[in-house]
């Protein structure tokens, strides 16, 4: 695979170098092509000797071959890591102002960027604009990773590990392409839908270090998101804590608790064709935050955490669905348990029933069912009494058979 690595004038260019190598190494042509800014953090020896190939930056070198043409037509992906602000934004506004750019503007292969800048930065509604609008032209950009920035700061901007970016555009170059050559979402059962939904634990403050929270690693959300996409859908994802990478060429928005979940998703919904309520939303929260570490004390009694309930996102959004005369199909997850008083699918179908969203997908849970795992065993229930479906597998299998039941329901809207 012919791969152009373009390399932004950030402190994280170093790890574009470890990047190129994971490239080399399973056999691709990688062509480096850094900004003059980049050079500043790595110099072009660096990209030369891990190449194997000149590097240039400008459109008046190797003018003999139209080298600032021929980069993007015949490349088959395209990286750039790090992505700065200035270049989101160079890219968006469709300059041609350097090699890059220009390759960029030529390409009809798949491109994925690997953003990587300060928290305010990248939080900054000018940047978070470029970035909506180069996914809207189908670029794959990924977000930030969390951590220590450069100085004393940490937060969102950090570039993702090499190996993340990697399995990232392998996934989307092995995508199919149309015939142009241009890789777009499988035409499928959602193409051209738009789906919101939520995934992941969501946390509630006690203190500056402890939370209340649950064992959800959001493996199943994320494996619906996926399938979402390669059924064709353009995917916004309401991310609270997950312990595997969401897939590139979606929108996440990251979210710690369940107000900012709540507010996240009833800001989004009107513009969805379907939501999915994947997220494992904590029941309660503490009412009060502590603004320092709660200590043990051995001359007063341990104070109680009081807590109060969190809202009903699931209801809440069919209620409004439902005040604004929207035809959006809404999908529910319960997590349950059986007891003395009713078994899982009875708990199951009361919940459908009071929530009222046109499909609930149950799982039985517990220590060691479901969280954290790779398998899953649901069944889907729907409002209209329909036979229930019962699916067993891999969480894709799951996503695979969940998404498959909302298009059938989307179709019949």
């Amino acid at each position: 695979m012919r791969v152009v690595l373009g390399v932004g004038g950030g402190i994280a260019a170093y790890k574009a170098a470890s990047l190129l190598r994971l490239f080399t190494e399973a056999g691709h042509d990688v062509t480096a092509v850094p900004t003059e800014a980049a050079l500043a953090f790595v110099g072009k020896a660096t990209w030369e000797a891990l190449s194997g190939k000149p590097v240039r930056t400008s459109v008046f070198e190797a003018v003999e071959t139209v080298n600032h043409v021929r980069l993007g037509h015949e490349a088959d992906l395209i990286v750039v890591a790090p992505a700065t602000a200035d270049l989101l934004a160079r890219a968006a506004g469709g300059h041609a102002d350097d090699l890059l750019t220009n390759a960029l503007l030529m390409a009809r292969c798949p491109v994925l960027m690997a953003p990587a800048m300060h928290t305010e930065m990248w939080r900054h509604p000018a940047t978070q604009a470029n970035v909506a609008t180069l996914r809207a032209r189908g670029v794959h950009v990924l977000d930030p990773a969390e951590g220590r920035l450069t100085g004393r700061d940490s937060g969102p901007g950090r570039l993702p590990e090499p190996e993340v970016i990697f399995a990232a555009a392998l996934a989307l170059a092995a995508r199919p392409s149309t015939d142009d050559g241009a890789r777009s979402p499988e035409e499928g059962p959602l193409a051209g839908r738009r789906v919101l939904l939520s995934a992941g634990g969501t946390r509630e403050p006690i203190d500056p270090v402890r939370f209340l929270g649950n064992r959800s690693s959001g493996k199943q959300g994320v494996a619906l998101a996926r399938a979402a996409q390669e059924a064709g859908a353009s995917v916004t994802l309401v991310a609270a804590h997950l312990e595997v990478e969401p897939p590139a060429g979606i929108e996440v928005i990251r979210v710690e608790t369940a107000i900012e979940l709540r507010d996240a998703m009833i800001e989004r919904a009107p513009s969805a064709d379907a939501l999915i309520m994947s997220a494992a939303v904590a029941d309660f929260r503490p009412a009060h935050r502590q603004a320092s570490k709660i200590k043990k004390r051995d001359d007063a009694p341990d104070s109680p955490i009081e807590l109060v309930r969190n809202p009903d996102i699931l209801a809440e959004l069919v209620l409004l669905r439902n005040a604004a005369g929207g035809r959006q199909v809404i999908v529910g997850f319960a997590a349950e348990t059986g007891d003395d008083g009713a078994d899982v699918l009875e708990y199951g179908r009361a919940k459908l029933e009071r929530k009222g969203c046109e499909l609930l997908v149950v799982n039985e849970v517990g220590t060691d069912r479901v969280f954290g795992l790779d398998e899953n065993s649901v069944t889907i229930l729907a409002k209209d009494g329909s036979e229930p479906e019962h699916v067993a597998g891999s969480k894709d299998e799951v996503a695979g058979a969940v998404v498959r039941r909302l298009a059938r329901e989307l179709a019949a809207r």
